[in-house]
């Protein structure tokens, strides 16, 4: 199951790095773990001062790792799985990053380097996860007060929609423009995208070049949301969500037109998008 995508949003990505920044300042100042109370002999703001760039060192993990991952979205989905295992690997490589820190600056203390390092990523692991669970958290309610929001005033980020929808392939060059109100669905075919839209009363299609994942967002800002792996739905067009014993299915408002199906994945997204669409075309 994909996460959510507003976990993998630009600017959470930012609110979340400095989050963690100086969440993990206050917890080592306080209450100095990875032996930091022997880095430096010395007071304690003194220590802060001294602190400071070694542990915005150690972040630098968190900002590579989110980077990284935000250009990965761009490409390919992110399951619950992959996400848990990203952030293993992120409190694994600031684990080692304090390990070899705290080892450097207390050689002559003959100090365990299992037991540093066991101690590194149990130290580690508040430093990351404390912060990383409270922001899901936020993150989540703010995602749900804004979708209430634009649900209680009928989607309001639509109201300036183009009147049509310009399409350009891989290169960037313009293939295809389609009247908004037109446009069905688009379709995955592995590095091709087939777009279904209507015309002078019949369904017609068009082959373009193109992934999917970048077509999505480019019209991000529409009516037009992912349902499926493989499907784009204008939501103008959907005119009845039917839920069968194999899953559920967008009934779209041209005769001739497949059922569009619905994956568990995107099944909230995809009702909320019906809801206020519907509530939108009520009004």
């Amino acid at each position: 199951m994909k996460i959510p995508d507003y976990i993998i949003r630009k600017s959470n990505i930012v609110r979340l790095v400095i989050f963690t920044a100086a969440f993990a300042l206050l917890f080592i100042n306080i209450y100095k773990p990875f032996g930091a109370k022997n880095w430096y002999n010395v007071s304690d703001f003194k220590f802060f001062l001294f602190s400071a760039p070694i542990i915005l060192t150690g972040v630098l993990v968190v900002v590579i790792s989110r980077v990284i991952m935000y250009y990965y979205a761009r490409k390919r989905d992110i399951s619950y799985v992959n996400y848990f295992v990203w952030v293993f690997l992120e409190i694994l490589f600031m684990s080692l990053f304090y390990t070899i820190f705290t080892l450097s600056l207390t050689a002559n203390e003959g100090r365990d380097v299992i037991e540093t390092f066991r101690s590194s990523m149990v130290n580690t692991a508040l430093v990351l996860l404390l912060p990383y669970i409270t922001l899901w958290f936020y993150f989540g309610w703010e995602e749900s007060k804004k979708r209430l929001e634009n649900f209680e005033q009928g989607d309001l980020e639509f109201e300036n929609i183009p009147s049509s929808i310009s399409f350009t392939d891989e290169k960037g060059v313009l293939r295809l423009s389609v009247r908004h109100g037109d446009l069905l669905y688009i379709e995955s075919d592995d590095n091709y995208a087939t777009i279904h839209y209507t015309a002078g009363g019949k369904v017609k299609f068009y082959l373009l070049r193109n992934t999917l994942k970048k077509l999505e967002e480019q019209l991000a800002d529409t009516p037009v949301c992912r349902c499926h792996r493989s499907f784009l739905v204008n939501f103008t067009r959907v005119k009845v969500m039917r839920r069968e014993r194999d899953g559920i299915f967008l009934e779209m408002d041209a005769d001739g037109v497949k059922d569009i199906p619905v994956s568990k994945t995107y099944q909230q997204k995809v009702a909320e998008k019906f809801m206020s669409q519907s509530f939108r075309n009520s009004k």
